[in-house]
This record gives C-alpha cells, structure tokens and sequence, in this order.
C-alpha cells in the first residue's frame, strides 16, 4: 500500500491543488482516464462541501489522503476535516423520476458520487468528520 497525505486550507480556491494530488497519485498507479475524471468528480463535490459548509462562516483545513493498493489495484480516498458533524450520507437519496422542478434542492452531489464510487463510508470520531471514497482501479 502507498499513502499520501496533503493537508489544506478547505476554500474552494484550494480546489486545483487537491485535483492536482488526487490525479498524481492516480497517473501514477496508472489510472484509467475514464475511472480518473469519474473520482475527480467526486472528489470536486466533497472537498467543495467541505469548504461551504464544514466551517462556515469560517475556515479550516481539510486533510486528504490518498491510499493506493495494488493486488487488486484500488484507490481509498479520505477526507477528514474537523467541522460540523455531518453525514452526507444519511439524507435520503433524491428521487431522480421526479422532474427538476417536483424535487427536493439538494443532494444530487453525494447521489451521484455514492453511484460513480464503488464504496462510499462516513464515520464521526474524536472530533472529526471522516469520508473515505473506494474505486477500484482496473481497466473497464
């Protein structure tokens, strides 16, 4: 198993840098580009909560880190920030049969990432917010 860590300030400005580690980790366990932009999306949509809304009106660090595994090749994403306790995953999933305009505002982000990630896990412990995405790395 190979770990990196990359702690940052969580602003959405920060956004780019956390791209940019995410993607040289995966480049370098030889990603697919298709698996790839699929966990930069849903690494966009948790980094981005967690710079609105972990610790509004003000601001923190969010820690990533990135855990790569090789026999089979997957990828654990964790990002933990020391915010408001907040499980994104005990909302209930939107009820996408409904049009834009009969559903709720809202959700649609960690639905989507809950289908584009093969695992997707949420725990509060000592203080911090802990959500780790898993994607399993092998060619599709």
């Amino acid at each position: 198993m190979d770990e990196k860590v990359l702690e940052i300030e969580a602003l959405v400005d920060n956004l780019p840098t956390v791209l940019g580690f995410v993607d040289e980790n995966l480049e370098m366990a030889d990603c697919p580009m298709k698996i790839q932009m699929q966990i930069d999306l849903a690494v966009e949509e948790i980094f981005v909560n967690i710079a609105n809304y972990a610790y509004r009106p003000d601001v923190g660090t969010a820690m990533v880190r990135v855990q790569l595994f090789a026999d089979p090749p997957v990828v654990d994403i964790t990002f933990i920030d020391h915010g408001v306790p907040y499980d994104p995953l005990a909302k209930a999933d939107p009820d996408v049969t409904l049009s834009a305009d009969e559903r709720q505002i809202g959700g649609l982000g960690i639905f989507m990432v809950k289908k584009i990630m093969d695992d997707v896990r949420y725990e509060y412990r000592e203080g911090h917010n802990i959500l780790t995405l898993k994607k399993g790395l092998e060619k599709i």
